[in-house]
């Protein structure tokens, strides 16, 4: 009964964690100064975030058939969301978009 209750406070606090490193991914994509600091925040802490979370759903859960394709999801999102972000900031610096410090005259 006790390792029950453990596993369920730990998902939980998976799931808090998750979704605080979500809330400050918003918080970073609103405050960064430009395109690529915010596509950095957004693409690191969404991506932990999202793992936390689904990490805390698997605990949650149990063994079920819904585990492996979460665990897949997991390994999708692992993958993916880090190569999108560096696709789209490679695209932006080949469009000739400078980032913050070159506009404002170089490094402070």
């Amino acid at each position: 009964m006790i390792a029950g209750q453990a596993v369920t406070a730990l998902s939980i606090v998976l799931i808090l964690v998750g979704v605080f490193f979500h809330f400050a991914s918003a918080i970073g994509i609103l405050r960064m100064p430009d395109f690529y600091t915010r596509c950095h925040a957004a693409g690191v802490m969404d991506t932990l975030g999202a793992l936390l979370i689904l990490g805390g759903i698997v605990l949650y859960i149990g063994w079920q058939l819904v585990v492996v394709k979460i665990v897949l999801i997991f390994v999708f999102l692992s993958i993916v969301n880090p190569t999108v972000c560096h696709a789209l900031q490679r695209a932006a610096l080949r469009s000739g978009l400078k980032p913050w410090p070159e506009r404002r005259g170089g490094a402070e």
